[in-house]
């Protein structure tokens, strides 16, 4: 169907009318040409489409085969470590049971056998700031501590917070590695000097950000956020905000943001602003096929269409973001004629997902 105006404005005062502030707009991906518009410039609360923007600014800094290193180190003598075996974090945000089970056995290929001591975590390499700015609206239940060295996300088996990260994670960590053969005497001291045994690098940053954004972890941005600012969530904000500023002309005042994942209510970005570094994403040939492919695919894997308009399916790429008074949406539509779409949605308010996806489907079809 042709594109109107009076279609997305109509759309939009509709929603006004209920007390929603809208900043929506679609735009053609090939020239950046504007198709429909309502307060595009207009910045509000984004939620989790905050992703968008830090999961590119990532990718294109540190690139797709970036990792993080977690530091095993030991004082080892013929198969014996004297002492405690250390642990240091290096900010690696799927440091999970499955992967410490593989770390496991390449410390016995490294000759451990036995450790005299227990199990010591270096969490230096973060600074003591425990949560990002601007949290002070978010729920308490939100994000577990980001340590440098965490577990499972820092969360039990049923999924909820743990009070003690570190000590969840000394203990399953001494828990897999008695499982895998190496013993464990629990006595103190130790006289010698520790030296690295074990590098274990997490899994690739094109990795990591597929898991990021379609399953929107909070937890596994953040640890990449502090890690960007060598420890410093500010730090890290900043230098995604100057990676905008210098890239893509889009200052602080567009660019607002106080935390990688979107949980914080002071973030502000405006539908052009993100339709923008969609758009300069998917025609960067050096990380934009990463990128792209690791927005949700409405009608693909794993996830069931949910939405009411079946043409959808495998037509749409997309990054949602859920608040409190916030519902969000933006990516990539491909129109009836094949051709490529970038849009963005921030409504602010009493909304719902039946009014994003009404207009994304008016758009589409």
């Amino acid at each position: 169907m042709a594109l109107s105006a009076q279609g997305v404005q109509g759309w939009a005062r509709r929603l006004e009318g209920r007390g929603i502030t809208v900043s929506a707009g679609l735009w053609d991906a090939a020239t950046g040409k504007v198709l429909e518009r309502h307060h595009e410039d207009l910045a509000l609360v984004p939620a989790s489409t905050t992703k968008a923007v830090t999961t590119y600014a990532l990718l294109k800094t540190l690139k797709p085969d970036f990792t993080l290193e977690t530091e095993v180190w030991g004082d080892l003598k013929d198969g014996v470590v004297w002492g405690d075996l250390v642990f240091k974090g290096g900010g690696d945000p799927l440091l999970t049971s499955e992967r410490i089970w593989m770390l496991a056995q390449a410390l016995k290929k490294q000759g451990v056998q036995r450790v005299t001591g227990s199990i010591r975590l270096d969490q230096s390499a973060f600074d003591d700031q425990r949560e990002p700015q601007g949290w002070e609206n978010t729920s308490l239940n939100t994000l577990p501590p980001v340590l440098p060295l965490s577990v499972n996300f820092n969360r039990d088996e049923d999924g909820h917070l743990v009070a003690d990260p570190e000590r969840q994670s000394r203990e399953i960590i001494r828990r897999i590695l008695t499982e895998a053969g190496i013993a464990f005497e629990g006595r103190p001291g130790g006289s010698g000097t520790p030296r690295s045994l074990l590098v274990w690098s997490s899994p690739p940053l094109r990795s990591l950000i597929v898991d990021i954004n379609k399953w929107s972890n909070n937890f596994m941005i953040e640890m990449l956020v502090r890690n960007y600012g060598a420890g410093s969530w500010p730090q890290g904000v900043k230098r995604i905000q100057e990676f905008y500023r210098t890239a893509f002309d889009l200052g602080p005042e567009a660019v607002r943001i106080t935390d990688g994942s979107g949980l914080s209510k002071d973030n502000r970005l405006s539908a052009r602003t993100l339709a923008i570094i969609l758009r300069g994403a998917y025609h960067d040939f050096e990380v934009g096929p990463e990128y792209v492919s690791s927005l949700k695919i409405i009608g693909g894997e794993p996830w069931k269409l949910k939405v009411k308009d079946a043409n959808l399916t495998r037509r749409v790429r997309v990054k949602t973001g859920h608040l409190d008074g916030v519902t969000s949406l933006c990516g990539y539509l491909q129109a009836l004629d094949g051709q490529v779409r970038v849009f963005a949605i921030l409504l602010n308010g009493p909304a719902n997902d039946d009014d994003v996806w009404e207009q994304v489907s008016r758009w589409a079809n």
